[in-house]
């Protein structure tokens, strides 16, 4: 028989078998099958027991593989000897099955059974650490001369388990999330979904304190993500013709600590809003606790929090007016941002305030700022972080001029990967890309995407410090391939 023909005749036998209903779990033939699959892989494959292979495959199996091709026995057997079982003394591939993901179908001639599908999902882990790797598979057993024997066997479909979990269960449902959530000692979580331009989803799950449920207009602290909304506060300014992007910042704000360093001169918004300014991230990480120049303005990229508080004294020294009071008349109050603001005050519900821990539990000490900060610990809600993300993919108050520089590459920080204006761009293979920006302080881990050409988005904010670690299977599970290429572009060095 050619190979074509092989596969038509099961393809013939799939057909058959699936019109049939599968059998009960508690029948007979689902116990056999099970016990045969539990001698071939728990004790044959695991333990590397090859006698157990030569007496459960069939003489005439052919075993049909998505990544390596087609064998026969001899093959498969000589493949799991010189391979995998090569050494079984230090081996650690393991193989599990996804129980309920099981369907046993008979195959009857005239009558009389001789023969079953196994359809299922299995699970291959490297070691005790890794994640485990998925695939589907399909076997077909039958009876020969009374015993049963493997004879065909598919096995397709190989990806990371993770990705497909997501998929068929935990984001279906919110007792799946919760529990999901406690596993990882997540205290709370807030997720928002942009679809077609429009924030059409606020998710917030977990508890404020223990027995009681975070409400869906939570307060978080969402440390760097405080950046986007001051640098679109001066975007907005820059497209109302009142503030330059390229005008030299000592015009309206000097530092002391670097007023008599010539570069100060040299410095603007525009080195500001795209992280090359020459600053640390913090003057407080310089073992003199002073500001200072490392590099000369617009030559290179280094992250820093000091150029947005910088431009904040800037901005304020110009206008006479705080920075949330600029935030409020340009973004906060034509939005209806009711729940967001840069400093503390009475107008906070502390009663919906999510706090932050550290990974043991420890609740952290609330911050407090009574002076707005131009980087770091702007108070929002997902809902109102979501209307303005919404704000800026649909270019809301910003002219065209400046919402091109702001989606321009003005640095590269790694491959796939640079800065525009107050945001961090991804691009992807297919043409598309995403404005992003992620926050972390203690007790604080959030992120969010926006893609202006396709408009959709994802807010994600956490209140513990390792809420990075639920990060990747949230964005591989709403932004789907582009989420995956966030991952691999963050992976790679």
């Amino acid at each position: 028989m050619t190979k074509k023909n092989i596969l038509s005749f099961i393809i013939t036998l799939f057909v058959f078998a699936i019109s049939k209903a599968q059998v009960d779990k508690n029948s007979k033939l689902y116990k056999t099958i099970l016990s045969k699959d539990s001698l071939l892989f728990n004790v044959g494959f695991n333990t590397c027991d090859i006698k157990q292979y030569e007496n459960l495959l069939s003489d005439n199996l052919k075993f049909y593989h998505d990544k390596d091709g087609i064998s026969d026995k001899t093959k498969f057997l000589y493949d799991l000897k010189n391979g995998l079982c090569k050494s079984p003394e230090t081996r650690q591939v393991k193989r599990f099955l996804v129980k309920e993901s099981t369907e046993i179908f008979p195959l009857y001639r005239n009558g009389v059974l001789y023969g079953a599908i196994q359809n299922g999902k299995h699970l291959f882990y490297e070691n005790k650490e890794s994640e485990p790797g998925s695939a589907k598979f399909s076997n077909v057993w039958m009876l020969e001369n009374g015993d049963w024997k493997l004879t065909t066997s598919l096995s397709f479909g190989h990806q990371a388990y993770e990705i497909q979990k997501i998929d068929n269960s935990i984001f279906d449902n919110d007792k799946e999330i919760e529990k999901w959530l406690k596993s990882n000692n997540i205290p709370a979580l807030g997720l928002g979904v942009i679809n077609e331009g429009k924030l059409q989803q606020i998710k917030v799950y977990g508890d404020l304190i223990d027995g009681e449920s975070a409400p869906y207009n939570t307060i978080f602290n969402v440390a760097s993500l405080t950046k986007p909304v001051t640098a679109i506060v001066a975007l907005k300014l820059v497209s109302l013709g009142k503030w330059d992007l390229d005008e030299p910042i000592y015009k309206y704000w000097t530092d002391q600590d670097v007023a008599d360093d010539p570069r100060s001169k040299k410095l603007t918004t525009r080195h500001i809003l795209s992280h090359q300014t020459g600053f640390p991230n913090w003057r407080y990480l310089n073992k003199s606790k002073k500001l200072n120049f490392q590099f000369e303005p617009g030559t290179q990229y280094q992250y820093s929090g000091e150029g947005l508080e910088y431009l904040r004294k800037a901005l304020e020294n110009k206008f006479k007016k705080t920075l949330n009071q600029l935030a409020k008349e340009l973004i906060f109050d034509p939005l209806a941002m009711t729940d967001t603001q840069y400093i503390w005050d009475d107008k906070i519900d502390e009663s919906r305030l999510a706090l932050g821990y550290d990974n043991k539990g420890n609740a952290y000490e609330t911050v407090k700022n009574k002076t707005a900060n131009g980087a770091d610990d702007l108070l929002t809600t997902v809902e109102d972080y979501g209307k303005f993300l919404v704000s800026v993919m649909n270019s809301i108050g910003l002219s065209k001029k400046v919402f091109e520089d702001m989606v321009t590459h003005q640095v590269t920080t790694k491959k796939g990967k640079h800065i525009g204006l107050g945001f961090e761009i991804y691009n992807f293979k297919n043409g598309d890309y995403a404005l992003s920006h992620s926050g972390a302080d203690n007790g604080v881990q959030a992120i969010a995407f926006i893609f202006p050409k396709t408009k959709k988005g994802l807010i994600i904010f956490t209140n513990v410090d390792n809420g990075y670690k639920i990060y990747k299977k949230i964005i591989t599970h709403y932004l789907g391939e582009q989420g995956k290429e966030i991952i691999e572009i963050e992976k790679a060095e």
